[in-house]
This record gives structure tokens, C-alpha cells and sequence, in this order.
């Protein structure tokens, strides 16, 4: 029989090898981490002629991503949630250990509020928390809590409606042999904001193993579990008197985890637009790496752009925010494989520059809005529906 052992074990060594990964706690941001700041290149929407078909699922797959070409990079930064709670009574109060209750944070995330019209409030210093189970907990996930953002030099929390509208991300632990699950989340902007504006958001998140196998990126290859996640959004916004509700077109988050990483290795984005499913945004884990930019970025504009609504309906106009001061500038618009759509110059613009019906005429689809000043250049994603 002792003889016999090592050779069923080598038979049975591939087979033992080739499983799913399963992700549980320990590969979320937490504070066991500390500090884990994670470096993320954003590549061109178009994937490259060699890149798999995003329908390639089931076990043992093979994904080669090894072409993909940063055009530029983010670090995505993870703080313990008592850092950022120690800055403000408030954040103490409703994220905090003491005091959070149901709301109680983990970790904190330097982020944008998750809403198509976000950028239409005067806010600064956005956070969104999250809270990861304790490792006892018999149903572990890894969840958002909340949001915080600075209004006129305080800081306001928002908080979902209820626990049991909190959006939870990942469900613990996770493999390709998990089955789907569902969120249904609900946060609204306080009281405090009524008199400068209002914004909601009802989400229903799907989260679906679909495939496990071998990853590679720029950043190297590992064995991984691809989730893809449904989100169904419906916004709501209210500034200057003026109140709009919107459906967001379904988005689909196709994600490959891997153990340690803390982060999805790759991330491509979609969105179903007039039935059918196009590439927003691609995303992935990677190392520093010297960025060729064919034009110089004007930081003034990219902090100050904003384009609204976004989603908008074909035939009409489209807003644009910019820096007091551009000067002349030249706004132009190509869709995702790089057809001009439109090219405009504005001698003399204001802060607000609205886009009349006829700029995208019948158009719909994702398209790259450009706008350049004589200082450079800031580009924002927008949608026509």
C-alpha cells in the first residue's frame, strides 16, 4: 500500500491541481492589510483583435489578455475605516466602531458616489466604506456600508436605507462551484444637501460564477474564478429645481479574482445599449509602467468636466461643465472604434456649454467626448441612448 500511495498521487496530482480557486475574506481589502494601495492600468475599450470572446466560460478555461495596451493608470487605494472616521465627528457616529451599528466600516476607499449624475453637486474629498465580516461570522461578505463626501467644508455621511439594502459585493466563500446571488440596495443623499441637491439610487446586483481557469495579462498569468455581475440601476437627481429619474442601461462587470490580490486582476465593463452589449471600460491589475500620451492632459478640465445626463436620449442636448477661463476650445466626439461623430470650436465659452440635438444626431452607442484647450486635452465616456 505504501508503494501504491505515491503513485495515485501522482495520478491524481493534475486533477488535484486543477480546480477553482476558491476567494474568501482574506482576499478582500481589510484591515489586516493595512495600508493596500493597488496599481490598475485602463485600457482602450476596443480589445485587441487576439483577445477571447467575453462568452468563453465553463471550467478550465484559458483567457489570453497579454496584448492589451495601458493608455492610462489609477492606484485604487484601501485605508482602515478608523483613519478616515478620526477626520469627522460625523463619519465617527455612522461608520464607526462605537457607534456605526449597522453601518460599521472596515475600510474606506477614496471613490466617486456611484451615480451617472454625481459630478452635479459641489462636493469634494469623496469616500465610499465598506465593511468585510469578522472571520467567526458564519455568513461572511464583503459590502458597501455607505458614502462620505465634504459639502462646504463638512463632512456628510449617506447610508443606505436599511442593512438589509446595503450593497453586497461578494458573498464568501466564492468558486466556480457558487451559485448566483442577488442584492437589492437603496442610499439617498441626506437632509442636510436638500437646499444644494438630491440624488438616490436603487441597485439590484446579480453575482454569477461563470468560468475558472487561467488569466494572462500584462501583469502576468495566474489561476483565477470569473464572476460576472449584473447591475440594474435606476438614479434619481434634483438640483437647481430641476428633478429627473432615470433607468441606467444593465452594466455587466465581467471579473477575474485571484488569491491575495485584494482587487479583480481584469475587469471588463459593459453595457446592453439598444439590445445589444458593448464594451465600456477594461481595467486591470498591473505595475508601473511610463504612459505615451499623443496629447498633454489639462488637468484644470479633466478635475472640472462633466457631461449631463449621462446616459442621454438621442436627440438631445447634453451639457458640459468646464474651468472658468478655458479660452477657446474644440469639442469633439468619435465613437468606440474612432469615427468622428461630430468637431466643434467655441471661441468664447462659459463654465456650462450646452450640446445641441443635433450634435450626435441619431447616434446612439458609447462615445468619447474630447474637449481641448490650449493647455491640453480631458476626455469623459458618455452615452447615448
Amino acid at each position: 500500500m505504501r508503494r501504491l500511495l505515491p503513485f495515485l498521487l501522482l495520478l491524481a496530482g493534475p486533477a488535484l491541481a486543477q480546480t477553482s480557486p476558491i476567494i474568501d475574506r482574506t482576499d478582500m481589502p481589510s484591515l489586516t492589510t493595512g495600508v493596500d494601495s493597488l496599481r490598475l492600468s485602463v485600457a482602450s475599450p476596443v480589445l485587441p483583435a487576439t483577445a477571447p470572446p467575453l462568452s468563453r466560460r465553463g471550467a478550465n478555461q484559458t483567457w489570453n489578455y497579454a496584448a492589451l495596451t495601458p493608455t492610462s493608470q489609477r492606484v485604487e487605494t484601501f485605508l482602515p475605516a478608523s483613519t478616515v472616521t478620526a477626520t469627522s465627528a460625523f463619519y465617527q457616529l455612522t461608520f464607526g466602531a462605537l457607534f456605526g451599528g449597522v453601518n460599521r466600516a472596515t475600510v474606506a476607499s477614496p471613490q466617486e458616489l456611484p451615480l451617472a449624475a454625481g459630478g452635479l453637486l459641489p462636493i469634494t474629498d469623496t469616500y465610499q466604506f465598506y465593511n468585510l465580516t469578522a472571520a467567526a461570522v458564519v455568513q461572511q461578505d464583503f459590502r458597501s456600508v455607505g458614502f462620505g463626501a465634504s459639502l462646504a467644508g463638512t463632512a456628510v455621511p449617506v447610508t443606505y436605507v436599511s442593512q438589509a439594502q446595503q450593497d453586497v459585493i461578494y458573498r464568501f466563500p466564492l468558486s466556480f462551484a457558487s451559485p448566483a446571488d442577488s442584492s437589492n440596495s437603496y442610499f439617498t443623499t441626506p437632509a442636510a444637501t436638500a437646499t444644494v441637491g438630491y440624488l438616490s439610487q436603487k441597485r439590484k446586483r446579480v453575482n454569477k460564477p461563470d468560468a475558472w481557469g487561467t488569466l494572462t495579462t500584462p501583469f502576468g498569468t495566474f489561476q483565477t474564478v470569473r464572476v460576472v455581475t449584473r447591475l440594474e440601476d435606476h438614479d434619481s437627481v434634483s438640483v437647481g429645481g430641476v428633478s429627473q429619474g432615470f433607468d441606467v442601461p444593465v452594466t455587466r462587470e465581467y471579473k477575474w479574482l485571484a488569491k491575495t490580490q485584494h482587487v479583480p486582476l481584469l475587469t471588463i465593463t459593459t453595457r446592453v445599449l439598444a439590445g445589444q452589449e458593448t464594451i465600456t471600460g477594461v481595467e486591470y491589475r498591473d505595475i508601473y509602467r511610463r504612459i505615451i500620451r499623443l496629447a498633454t492632459r489639462d488637468a484644470a478640465t479633466d478635475a472640472a468636466l462633466s457631461a449631463y445626463p449621462n446616459p442621454s436620449a438621442a436627440g438631445t442636448p447634453l451639457t458640459l461643465t468646464l474651468p472658468a477661463g478655458s479660452g477657446p476650445l474644440t469639442v469633439s466626439a468619435t465613437d468606440l472604434v474612432g469615427r468622428q461623430l461630430f468637431r466643434r470650436h467655441v471661441a468664447a465659452p462659459g463654465e456650462v456649454l450646452t450640446l445641441g440635438p443635433d450634435a450626435f444626431g441619431s447616434f446612439r452607442g458609447v462615445a468619447l467626448l474630447t474637449v481641448t484647450t490650449a493647455r491640453g486635452t480631458a476626455t469623459r465616456r458618455v452615452v447615448r441612448e
